[in-house]
């Protein structure tokens, strides 16, 4: 028996596991599949049907009243008037997009199978609630691209994402969000302003301290991974160099996969001052010269303050600057119509 336990503990035994987990994960992605395409089409026939009442809101309203009740009675719960209404929503909002994708076919799993879905209802739901139709798409990207649950586009949403992300970004970067999602090419690609750390819990009015901060978003370090963005992994806090005989430490050290280079983070509490810039400037040479590979690119500096003025960082850095950028962080989530506002503004300057 012993030679038997010892014989499950290799690649034997963790193969099988492996094709079990990978089966039962594809069974669970067809299943949602299905679900959502067939809402689709239910919100697709009634519809059409509601155009053959020419549209009545009496006739319309009964309609779906009924249609509750019989397939309620035939195939039990989720056919309530609220869902019916939602699929029927689901279709006027995303019925010209997935009729460009899929080409008919008499095959319905076909359809299916080919079908531009990839999400599960939920996402749906919380998707079709959004009415900028760019906003929408982005989202909807980001999702599929980083198998985002629900509660992870909900945070990524209710943080506007889309909106901070746009504030950095001319016309042509903002129909890009909305046709690919957000394409990390070059560091100014990873960044935002504002970093919302919410997630931490701190008050937007409580004192703390910078090894309070530091401390409470290594507590949460998945939210700040997923706050940080694409290809981010965690290298070390306080991360300790020496050089002349002087001692310095980095309070956040990440990299980035795709931009295969260092990140360093500051945090700062206070005001942005220049020697908060010279101090990461002299972080960023230090990576440059002693920790980098030759294969490996520039390292990205960037300081998370409390408050910082525009002015100071374009006078302090040099001009044509890829590597060192300021950002603001919240600890309180900004309302949609702050967000709006910044972006009118920018708009109005460019």
């Amino acid at each position: 028996m012993k030679e038997i336990e010892k014989y499950l503990n290799t690649d034997f035994y963790n193969n099988i596991a492996e094709l079990l987990k990978s089966a039962r994960k594809n069974i669970v992605q067809t299943v949602n599949k299905t679900m959502v395409y067939t809402y689709f089409e239910i919100g697709k026939i009634i519809v059409e049907e509601e155009q053959k009442g020419k549209e009545r809101a009496e006739y319309g309203k009964q309609l779906l009243k009924g249609l509750s009740t019989k397939l309620t009675n035939e195939f039990g719960k989720g056919f309530s008037v609220t869902n019916l209404q939602q699929m029927k929503i689901f279709y006027k909002v995303y019925g010209k997009q997935q009729t460009l994708s899929v080409k008919s076919t008499d095959n319905n799993n076909s359809l299916i199978e080919n079908s531009n879905f990839q999400l599960s209802w939920s996402h749906y739901l919380l998707l079709m609630r959004i009415d900028n139709p760019n906003e929408r798409k982005f989202y909807e990207i980001e999702a599929i691209e980083n198998n985002w649950s629900l509660r992870e586009m909900q945070r990524q949403f209710d943080s506007a994402l889309y909106e901070r992300l746009v504030l950095s970004r001319d016309k042509k970067g903002v129909k890009e969000l909305s046709e690919k999602g957000q394409i990390i090419e070059k560091a100014k690609d990873t960044l935002k302003d504002p970093y919302i750390l919410e997630f931490i819990g701190l008050p937007e009015n409580q004192k703390y301290s910078e090894s309070e901060l530091e401390q409470k978003i290594i507590d949460k370090l998945e939210h700040f991974l997923l706050e940080l963005g694409k290809g981010f992994t965690f290298v070390g806090r306080q991360v300790r160099f020496t050089f002349d005989e002087e001692h310095f430490r980095v309070d956040l050290v990440f990299y980035n996969r795709l931009l295969q280079c260092f990140v360093v983070i500051d945090l700062k509490i206070g005001k942005l001052t220049h020697q908060d810039l010279g101090q990461m400037q002299m972080y960023v040479n230090y990576y440059d010269r002693f920790v980098k590979l030759d294969t490996e690119n520039k390292t990205i500096g960037i300081i998370l303050c409390k408050d910082k003025k525009d002015t100071l960082v374009e006078i302090t850095l040099p001009e044509n600057n890829e590597q060192i950028f300021a950002s603001k962080y919240l600890t309180v989530l900004p309302s949609k119509e702050e967000l709006k506002n910044l972006i009118e503004n920018k708009d109005d300057n460019e």
